[in-house]
């Protein structure tokens, strides 16, 4: 359904706005952001602006600005531009009538690369109503004339005949797919009661943290890893009976990130559900990202938003290999734990933080039955 089609790379002028100078760096540091996420995407990003000013109603960023891009996007064969915040249905036809070319926003980039990655049923239906949801009010014809001419990343979805219906058919299929969604998470529950047995333990964090690679390490599977955004999207469990001393089951979840689109924190709190339920939270903090004390608030952020904020949880500052500091570092659950998921350097202390917590949630599970 959300497969890519053989076309050439797209190549994208990627568009920013800072409300005041004073927030410049953090905006900077989103545009960024936005960039990988192009990349995640199959993009190639050949331009990035950011411009300091109050939104313009019509066309979001200044219509000066605007003229000028339409310049250079008609001589360096720029096919996408994408803006870092979410566009009005009527500033994105501006702009598309203006630029020529296709112009989506952050929020539906997003969307595109979980359409992209998703594998499970349901993920898949979990895209598919962020995606209606998000379309919804863009129903005017201008989506389904840019799918049909355009094509590539931001037309992946329900398809152009999903896109040319009418409003009610579209709100029909938004309530089957959450009925679909509903009855799945019954399923899930039910798995969950049946672990009742079981230390469980849930891995957090902000995209690309190495939430997978640590998941690997802690239950030497083999869980694919990429350097790219959101390459987990569906929540991965394994059972491990041997290396602890009691069992225990280790749950992979998808990364949180900043913006994130308000239709997919809603349709993917089933997925998020795993730390909710969990016994302890391991919240992966990428240790070699400047910003990532930054990205650890999101992801305290989230987990208050999800209901998880009163599970037990432990820091892990991941990539301690990829840092020019020279520390010895204090490994504690009040502290948090520091290591290295590539190279295993420090895996060993949470491993044993782990089984210790274990033992104790068993010894008191054997109290109350």
């Amino acid at each position: 359904m959300y497969q890519r089609a053989g076309r050439e790379t797209e190549k994208a002028c990627l568009v920013g706005l800072s409300r005041s100078s004073l927030k410049k760096e953090e905006s900077a540091a989103s545009l960024k952001e936005l960039s990988e996420l192009t990349r995640s995407a199959g993009a190639e990003v050949t331009r990035e602006v950011l411009q300091t000013r109050d939104p313009d109603p019509a066309y979001y960023i200044g219509r000066g600005l605007v003229e000028r891009l339409k310049e250079e996007i008609s001589g360096n064969g720029v096919t996408l531009v994408i803006f870092d915040d979410p566009l009005t249905p009527a500033q994105q036809r501006n702009l598309e009538e203006s630029f020529g070319v296709k112009v989506i926003d952050r929020s539906m980039l997003i969307l595109d690369i979980f359409a992209l990655h998703a594998r499970t049923a349901a993920a898949k239906l979990q895209v598919e109503l962020a995606q209606l949801e998000y379309m919804l009010p863009r129903l005017t014809g201008a989506w389904s004339h840019f799918s049909r001419q355009y094509g590539g990343i931001g037309t992946k979805g329900p398809g152009e005949t999903q896109l040319e219906t009418d409003r009610r058919r579209v709100r029909d299929k938004i309530a089957r797919l959450k009925k679909d969604i509903e009855r799945l998470g019954v399923q899930r529950e039910t798995q969950r009661k049946r672990r009742q047995d079981l230390f469980k333990v849930a891995l957090v964090g902000y995209t690309n943290a190495g939430k997978s690679t640590l998941f690997n390490r802690l239950t030497k599977s083999g869980v694919k890893v990429e350097d790219k955004l959101f390459t987990t999207l569906d929540s991965t469990s394994r059972v491990m009976s041997s290396g602890y001393p009691e069992r225990i089951i280790f749950t992979d979840t998808v990364g949180f990130i900043k913006k994130l689109p308000h239709q997919l924190v809603a349709s993917f709190k089933a997925t998020l559900e795993e730390a909710v339920y969990a016994d302890l939270i391991l919240k992966v903090i990428d240790y070699s990202d400047p910003g990532y004390s930054d990205k650890a608030s999101q992801t305290d952020k989230v987990l208050v938003d999800i209901g998880a904020d009163r599970v037990a949880s432990v820091p892990v500052y991941n990539k301690i290999d990829l840092t020019d500091e020279v520390v010895e570092f204090a490994n504690s659950a009040q502290s948090g734990f520091y290591l290295s998921a590539a190279t295993g350097e420090g895996v060993e202390r949470l491993k044993n933080h782990i089984s210790d917590r274990a033992v104790l949630y068993f010894r008191q599970f054997s109290k109350e039955y």
